[in-house]
C-alpha cells in the first residue's frame, strides 16, 4: 500500500551557539508533527559540522532531546582526524534530502538561519519551509535589516558599528546613543553575547564578550519603553497576518531578556495578547505585516518592537527562523489566536510546497496553486486552514 504522507527532513543542531536551542526547537516540532500525515527524516548537524541522517521511530506524546538524538546515532571516532568527513556527510545527506517532499529547518544562528542552509538546498532543488537565501542572509544582519527598514520609513534603534579592528565609541556618538546601551554581535541571536552598558568604563569588557561570537558587532542605544513581540504568518492561499501582541516583562534579577530568562522557563513572563490601546495594537500589526513585506518574507517572522514612551513602535530586531521551543513566543502567540502547534505546522508546510514547490521544477502558474493546496489538505486530513484567523 502506498504511503500517503508528506515526507518531511527535520534538520537540527548546527555549529551555532543555539546547538542545544535548535534541539529543543526540533523535539517541539516533532512532538507535534502527526506520524499518521508525516513521515520524518530527522537529520542532526553536529557541533563539528558532520550531518548524520536517522529514521523515524514510533511515537505518541511529547518527545525530548534525547529520544530525538538516539534517531540520529552516530560514532564520533576518527571524526576530527578525517577533514573530509563533514563534507562527505553533507553529500551523503543531499542524497536523502532529494526524496523529500520539503524540509522543516530548526537551525537557529549562523549556517542555519543565515541563508547558507537556504542557499544548499535550493542549489538542490529542494523545497524547505521558511525564508530565502537573500531575507535570511539579510534579517541575520543587524546592521543591514536596519537599514533595508529605515529606507522603507520604519524606526529602528539606534546604533553603531563596530568592524574588525575598532574598539571604541568617539565622544559625539556617545553622546548620540546615551547611556544605558546594548553590545551584541551583528549576527548573533538567542542574546548570547549581549551586554548591557550603564557606563561607558563598562564597554570594552562587552566588546570583549560580542567578540567572542564574532568581530563586527553593534553598540545599541537603548529604548526606555515597553518590550512587544509579534509574531507573522504566511498561509497557504496567500495571506499574511500578524498574530496578537505578546508583551515580555522579567525579573529583577536579569537587567534584560537574556538567554536565561529566554530558554529556562524562569525569569520572564509573557502577556498574551498584550494590554494595549487598540489603536496601539493595530498599528504594531500593521507594521509587523510591513517588515515582513519590506524584507521580501515567506512563511513566518516574528517582529520586535519597542514601545518608546509606551506609545511608539520603535523595531528591535527581527527573527527570520523564531524559536520553536515549549516556551518560545512565536507558538505561544499563535496558540493565543486559536492556533493549535500542531495547525501551525501544518500552515508552514503546506505554505512552503505552495510557494515552492519543486525548486527544480518550473515556477507553478496561479491555477496550479489551488491544486497543490488541495493536494495537500487531502494528504493532511482538511487541516490546512485550521484554527481561527485574525
Amino acid at each position: 500500500m502506498a504511503d500517503h504522507r508528506i515526507r518531511v527532513a527535520l534538520i537540527f543542531g548546527g555549529r551555532s551557539g543555539e546547538h542545544d536551542v535548535s534541539c529543543y526547537s526540533a523535539a517541539g516540532m516533532l512532538s507535534h508533527l502527526s506520524p499518521d500525515r508525516y513521515e520524518v527524516v530527522p537529520i542532526w548537524i553536529t557541533p563539528e559540522g558532520r550531518w548524520v541522517v536517522g529514521s523515524d521511530k514510533p511515537r505518541t506524546g511529547s518527545v525530548d532531546v534525547p529520544l530525538l538524538l538516539s534517531m540520529t546515532p552516530y560514532e564520533p571516532d576518527g571524526i576530527a582526524d578525517d577533514p573530509r568527513a563533514s563534507l562527505h556527510s553533507v553529500l551523503d545527506a543531499l542524497a536523502v534530502l532529494r526524496t523529500v517532499d520539503v524540509v522543516l529547518p530548526a537551525l537557529h544562528g549562523p549556517f542555519g538561519e543565515d541563508g547558507t542552509l537556504q542557499s544548499l538546498l535550493a542549489s538542490a532543488g529542494v523545497p524547505y519551509v521558511g525564508n530565502g537565501i537573500l531575507t535570511s542572509a539579510t534579517g541575520m544582519d543587524k546592521e543591514h535589516t536596519k537599514k533595508l527598514l529605515r529606507a522603507a520609513g520604519l524606526d529602528v534603534t539606534d546604533a553603531v558599528v563596530l568592524r574588525h579592528g575598532r574598539d571604541a565609541l568617539t565622544d559625539e556618538e556617545q553622546a548620540r546613543l546615551g547611556l544605558p546601551v546594548f553590545v551584541k554581535p551583528a549576527h548573533g541571536g538567542s542574546s548570547l553575547g549581549v551586554s548591557r552598558v550603564d557606563d561607558w568604563a563598562q564597554l570594552p569588557a562587552a566588546v570583549a564578550l560580542a567578540r567572542e561570537s564574532e568581530d563586527k558587532i553593534l553598540v545599541e542605544a537603548a529604548v526606555l519603553g515597553r518590550e512587544v513581540d509579534l509574531a507573522v504568518l504566511e498561509y497557504p492561499d496567500g495571506r499574511v497576518l500578524a498574530g496578537p501582541a505578546l508583551e515580555i516583562s522579567v525579573t529583577a534579577e536579569h537587567e534584560f531578556f537574556d538567554y536565561e530568562a529566554k530558554y529556562s522557563g524562569a525569569g520572564s513572563a509573557f502577556d498574551i495578547p498584550a494590554k494595549l490601546a487598540p489603536e496601539i495594537a493595530e498599528q504594531l500589526a500593521e507594521q509587523a505585516v510591513r517588515v515582513f513585506e519590506v524584507l521580501d518574507c515567506v512563511g513566518l517572522l516574528r517582529v520586535d518592537f519597542f514601545l518608546r514612551d509606551g506609545v511608539h513602535p520603535v523595531v528591535n530586531e527581527v527573527n527570520t527562523l523564531p524559536g520553536l521551543t515549549p516556551h518560545s513566543q512565536f507558538p505561544q502567540i499563535w496558540r493565543a489566536a486559536g492556533v493549535t502547534y500542531a495547525e501551525l505546522l501544518d500552515i508552514l508546510i503546506t505554505t512552503a510546497l505552495v510557494r515552492r514547490g519543486r525548486l527544480d521544477r518550473p515556477v507553478l502558474p496561479p491555477q496550479s496553486r489551488h491544486e497543490v493546496v488541495a493536494w495537500s489538505r487531502d494528504r493532511l486530513g482538511g487541516s490546512v486552514a485550521a484554527g481561527h484567523l485574525l
